[in-house]
């Protein structure tokens, strides 16, 4: 009995899938599936210059800019997101951003942190000073956002103990 229920269970939601794909609301035949909305990604560490041993704010903001593509897309329809009419710009909620850092002097980047951007597409964390270098925030993109990435230069002074 409980397969019979479960098989139900599936068949309804297949129809539910090809009901909602079928859907002119949520399909738009005119998009491009490799468009992609243009983001922006706003990062700020700070203070400047850092102080070695406190903590660096690192805060940033992720933003995707309102255009055709991106209210008939299925981003705006499947994440509930949707750029009001006197918006140039929406802000993205939920979306993960990693955190990096390249001291001076040096080539290669370092992982710090990986952070989710708030409701309102607003994100930050705090990590101590220790050398002077880069912080970089970068969002890898989806299927329908394309990838963004800020950078920003801290000098750290003070003595090393």
């Amino acid at each position: 009995m409980r397969r019979l229920a479960a098989g139900l269970a599936v068949a309804a939601l297949g129809a539910t899938m090809v009901a909602t794909a079928a859907s002119p609301a949520l399909a738009d035949p005119g998009l491009d599936p490799d468009a992609a909305g243009y983001t922006s990604l706003r990062f700020d560490a700070n203070p400047e210059p850092a102080w070695r041993g406190r903590p660096i704010n690192l805060e940033g903001k992720l933003s995707v800019q309102c255009d055709e593509d991106y209210i008939s897309g299925l981003v705006s329809v499947h994440h509930a997101d949707y750029c009001k009419d006197e918006e140039r710009w929406h802000r993205l909620g939920w979306k993960r951003i990693v955190i990096l850092f390249r001291p001076d002097g040096s080539g290669r980047w370092e992982y710090v942190d990986t952070v989710r951007t708030s409701g309102s597409g607003y994100f930050s964390t705090r990590v101590p000073a220790e050398t002077s270098g880069t912080f970089r925030a970068v969002f890898n993109g989806s299927r329908w956002l394309s990838p963004a990435e800020g950078k920003d230069w801290v000098r750290v002074v003070g003595h090393r103990h």
